[in-house]
């Protein structure tokens, strides 16, 4: 098991950060399958952003989690990948 695993394991006991973790858990899934695709199709970040017309930087900062995008980013990054964006509530 990872360090990470580990470290995530041991922090999912405390109930203020599982719930947090939670909350996030479609921010997550939304990162992991634009990473997903992008390295199925043999993108590099920079390739990826020059398709979708934004910075290198600001792709970077929102599959590492680190970002809010818009539904218009998620489109563009979409379209940059040779897909359509589908929204869904399950």
């Amino acid at each position: 098991m990872s360090d990470f695993r580990k470290h995530l394991e041991r922090s999912l006991q405390d109930e203020e950060f599982a719930q947090e973790w939670e909350e996030q858990s479609a921010e997550r899934a939304v990162m992991r399958q634009i990473v997903e695709a992008r390295i199925g199709q043999g993108l590099s970040q920079q390739e990826l952003a020059e398709r979708c017309g934004m910075k290198a930087s600001n792709l970077c900062r929102l599959e590492n989690g680190n970002g809010n995008p818009s539904i218009a980013t998620l489109e563009k990054i979409a379209h940059g990948l040779g897909r359509r964006l589908e929204i869904s509530f399950v």
